[in-house]
């Protein structure tokens, strides 16, 4: 059995593509996929979850852990004039949300690893179904590298499942984030929900 995790930087099972048909953003998209990637298999319920309930993203945009990249994708599309990146620490998932961006013709996105970012960037708006089976302290870690890059007026938003402790995460954020900074709770589905954090604007 392949010890692969979806957030191995280098997957050690075959590197073998196959088509898959996923609606986003309304459309029916052809979309490349390969094992030892977050769900490779199609569109998770997490991630269409968030997709349903988040308004459309606006300025700079960020999608934390974007796997083949649905999320970076919809942003995309949904905001053409602005600069959309995807992060991951897995190789192949960054190589499949390369490809299938460009596949679609979006030539606003730009996939990395997190160190590839300009460290000087902030984001007006942070898009994310962030890899909760990293670990708390690993998923503390990461929460805290990118939602401090909010820019003033920005929002973040995530989906966490309840039973892998959203509630929990919730109360952490609060705790952590600076006082004048909101955590919300905007929409409970398929035992999902959705949190927004908010800078306020300055």
């Amino acid at each position: 059995m392949s010890s692969d995790h979806y957030f191995s930087a280098s997957p050690a099972s075959a590197d073998e593509r196959r088509t898959i048909s996923v609606e986003l953003n309304g459309t029916v998209r052809k979309i490349q996929t390969a094992a030892g990637i977050f769900s490779p298999s199609g569109l998770d319920k997490g991630t269409e979850v968030l997709l349903k309930n988040v308004p459309a993203p606006r300025g700079r945009i960020l999608d934390i852990g974007c796997g083949w990249g649905p999320i970076t994708i919809t942003a995309a599309e949904q905001s053409p004039g602005s600069e959309v990146y995807g992060v991951d620490v897995n190789e192949r998932s960054i190589e499949l949300a390369r490809l299938n961006a460009q596949s679609l013709g979006l030539d606003n996105v730009v996939v990395g690893r997190p160190e590839t970012v300009d460290p000087e960037l902030e984001f007006d708006t942070i898009w994310s179904n962030p890899p909760i089976r990293i670990g708390k302290e690993a998923l503390h870690e990461l929460l805290l590298l990118w939602l401090p890059r909010l820019a003033p007026g920005g929002e973040a938003w995530m989906v966490v499942q309840k039973n892998l402790g959203s509630d929990s995460l919730q109360k952490w954020l609060v705790e952590q984030l600076p006082n004048d900074w909101r955590v919300t709770r905007e929409a409970t589905a398929k035992a999902f929900r959705v949190l927004k954090v908010s800078r306020p604007a300055q």
